[in-house]
C-alpha cells in the first residue's frame, strides 16, 4: 500500500513532464537582449505560500523541454543542470528571476519558470529575442574610376556581424538609389556563419554614369532591428573619378599674349575638357597647313616679328575639334644718324634724326648729359656748349621690357681764340691783364714779355666752361712794355700782344670779356630796349594817322 507522500512525488514528477499549468491572465512575454549583454529573465509568477521549489527550463523545436535551473524554498540552495551551453552563464536570484551572461544567438528560445507546490504546478512562458548590431557599413571593391554611359560596377556595401539580418540601401549625394533597368543595378545577398550564426550582407551597385555625377558623394547604409527597435547606420561617402570624352579644346598662350616680344620664347598649350585630358594634340603654326605633333605644350624659341599670326591646336584624332588664337610679337627699332662718338667744328651744321619703328605707338625721349631735353636736338650753327653725351630711348608702355637707346656723343672743335684786355686798378699802383680764350680742346695759356721772352708763371685762371677760360696777371710796370698771350691746342696755335703803359702815365682801359650769362643778360636788355623803341614808333604813326584824320574831316 502506497503512502500519501510517494503518491504526492509521483504526482509531482508527472506534473513537471507533462503538465503545461498556465497562471491566468498570463500570455506571451517577450525579452530583448543585445548580444553579449546579460539576459534578465523574470518568473512573471507570484510565489504561492505552499511553494516546494522553483525550476527554469527551455523548450527544443521539437517541443521537448530541458531543465537548467532548480531552487528548494525550505534549503535556499541553488543547483545548475549539466547543460554545456549554459554552464557558468546561469543565475538564479531568491525570487527565482533568471540571469543568462554574455547573450548568444542560440538563446533565443523560449524560456518557462516552473513554481511547483504539494498538489499544482505553475508556469510563465517567456520568448527570449536576442540583436547584434551589424558594422558600420563601408564601400569596398571600389572602382578606379567611372565612365559616362557605360554601366560598371562602382563598388560592394558590406555589413558584418548582425543579427538578424539587415537590409542595405545605396544613396547618390544623398537620395536613395533604386534599380532601373540598364542604369542602376543593385545586387544583394547575405551569409550567415554557422558558428556564430551572425550575417555578412552584402550589396553590389552597378551604375552608369554622366558628367553630373562629377564630385558627387555615393554612400551606403544598412538598417537592422535592435532591442529598442529599427536604426540605421550610414557609410563614409565615397567620390569616384569620372571619366568622360573631351569636348572642346582651347589654346593657351605663356607668356599672355598682349606682353610678347622679339626674342622671347613662345609656349603653346592646348587643353581638352575631358577626363583624363588628352596627352597628344597637333598644333598648326601660321603659313603652315601640316600640324606638329606634340604633348600639350609647344615652345617656339627666340621668336621674331614674322611669328604674328594665327596659331591652332587640334585633337590627334578629331582634328575637327580645333581651337586657334592670334599672337603679336611686338618689336622696336631704333635708329639714330648719326651716333656713336662725332666729332665736329664750331660753327657747323649738324643734323640729327632719331627713327622709331614699332609694332605700336612708342615713346620717345632725348636725354644730355643724364638731364631730359624737352625737344630733339638740331643743330644748325654749333657752339661749345652744344657739346655732351645725347641719347635717344623708346619703349613701348604696354610691352614690359621693350625698350631702345642710341646714344650720340658730341665733341666739338675750334682753333684757340684769343681777345685781350687791361684794367687799372683804382689806386693806380696796378694794372690787371686779362687773356680771354676759346677753343676745344682745352687750349693751354702762355704768357710772355715782349723784348726780353721772359715767362710770366704767376697767373690766376678761371674754370673751363663751354669752351672758353681766361687768364689774368696783375703788374705794376714801371715802363711802357708789350704782353703776349700764347693759346694753343692740338688743332693751331695763335698769339695776340697787347702794349701795357707804365703806371705812371694814364690810358685808356678796355672792357673785360662779357661771359655767357651776362651776355644773355645784355641781350635780353636790347630785346626789351628794341621792343620799347618799336612800340614808340607805333604809338606814333598811330596818333599821326588820326590826326590826319580829324584834319581832313574838319576841312
Amino acid at each position: 500500500m502506497e503512502s500519501k507522500g510517494a503518491s504526492s512525488c509521483r504526482l509531482l514528477f508527472c506534473l513537471l513532464i507533462s503538465a503545461t499549468v498556465f497562471r491566468p491572465g498570463l500570455g506571451w512575454y517577450t525579452v530583448n537582449s543585445a548580444y553579449g549583454d546579460t539576459i534578465i529573465i523574470p518568473c512573471r509568477l507570484d510565489v504561492p505560500q505552499n511553494l516546494m521549489f522553483g525550476k527554469w527550463k527551455y523548450e527544443k523545436p521539437d517541443g521537448s523541454p530541458v531543465f537548467i535551473a532548480f531552487r528548494s524554498s525550505t534549503k535556499k540552495s541553488v543547483q545548475y543542470d549539466d547543460v554545456p551551453e549554459y554552464k557558468d552563464r546561469l543565475n538564479l536570484s531568491e525570487n527565482y528571476t533568471l540571469s543568462i551572461s554574455n547573450a548568444r544567438i542560440s538563446d533565443e528560445k523560449r524560456f518557462v519558470c516552473m513554481l511547483v507546490t504539494e498538489d499544482n504546478v505553475f508556469e510563465a512562458p517567456t520568448i527570449v529575442k536576442v540583436f547584434k548590431q551589424p558594422s558600420k557599413p563601408e564601400i569596398v571593391s571600389k572602382a578606379l574610376f567611372l565612365e559616362t554611359e557605360q554601366l560598371k560596377k562602382l563598388g560592394d556595401c558590406i555589413s558584418e556581424d548582425s543579427y538578424p539580418d539587415g537590409n542595405i540601401t545605396w544613396y547618390r549625394n544623398g537620395k536613395v538609389l533604386h534599380p532601373l533597368e540598364g542604369a542602376v543595378v543593385i545586387i544583394f545577398k547575405k551569409e550567415m556563419d554557422p558558428v556564430t550564426q551572425l550575417y555578412t550582407m552584402t550589396s553590389t551597385l552597378e551604375y552608369k554614369t554622366t558628367k553630373a555625377d562629377i564630385q558627387m558623394p555615393f554612400t551606403c547604409s544598412v538598417t537592422y532591428y535592435g532591442p529598442s527597435g529599427q536604426k540605421t547606420i550610414h557609410s563614409e561617402q565615397a567620390v569616384f573619378d569620372i571619366y568622360y570624352p573631351t569636348e572642346q579644346v582651347t589654346i593657351q598662350v605663356l607668356p599672355p599674349k598682349n606682353a610678347i616680344k622679339e626674342g622671347d620664347n613662345i609656349t603653346l598649350k592646348c587643353l581638352g575638357n575631358g577626363n583624363p585630358p588628352p596627352e597628344e594634340f597637333l598644333f598648326y603654326l601660321p603659313g603652315q597647313p601640316e600640324g606638329i605633333r606634340s604633348s600639350n605644350t609647344y615652345t617656339l624659341m627666340d621668336v621674331r616679328r614674322n611669328a604674328t599670326g594665327d596659331y591652332k591646336c587640334s585633337l590627334i584624332d578629331k582634328k575637327s575639334m580645333i581651337a586657334s588664337t592670334a599672337i603679336t610679337v611686338h618689336y622696336l627699332d631704333l635708329s639714330l644718324n648719326p651716333s656713336g662718338e662725332v666729332t665736329r667744328q664750331i660753327g657747323d651744321a649738324l643734323p640729327v634724326s632719331c627713327t622709331i619703328s614699332a609694332s605700336r605707338n612708342a615713346t620717345v625721349v632725348w636725354m644730355k648729359d643724364n638731364i631730359r631735353l624737352r625737344s630733339s636736338p638740331s643743330f644748325s650753327s654749333l657752339h661749345y656748349q652744344d657739346a655732351g653725351n645725347y641719347v635717344c630711348e623708346t619703349a613701348l608702355q604696354e610691352v614690359e621690357g621693350l625698350k631702345k637707346r642710341e646714344s650720340l656723343t658730341l665733341i666739338v672743335e675750334g682753333k684757340p681764340q684769343i681777345k685781350m684786355t687791361k684794367k687799372t686798378d683804382p689806386s693806380g699802383l696796378s694794372k690787371t691783364i686779362i687773356c680771354h680764350v676759346e677753343g676745344f680742346p682745352k687750349p693751354a695759356i702762355q704768357w710772355t714779355i715782349t723784348g726780353s721772352g721772359s715767362v710770366i708763371n704767376q697767373t690766376e685762371e678761371s674754370p673751363y666752361i663751354n669752351g672758353r677760360y681766361y687768364s689774368k696777371i696783375i703788374i705794376s710796370p714801371e715802363e711802357n712794355v708789350t704782353l703776349t698771350c700764347t693759346a694753343e691746342n692740338q688743332l693751331e696755335r695763335t698769339v695776340n700782344s697787347l702794349n701795357v703803359s707804365a703806371i705812371s702815365i694814364p690810358e685808356h682801359d678796355e672792357a673785360d670779356e662779357i661771359s655767357d650769362e651776362n651776355r644773355e643778360k645784355v641781350n635780353d636788355q636790347a630785346k626789351l630796349i628794341v621792343g620799347i623803341v618799336v612800340g614808340l614808333l607805333l604809338a606814333a604813326l598811330v596818333a599821326g594817322v588820326v590826326y590826319w584824320l580829324y584834319m581832313k574831316k574838319s576841312k
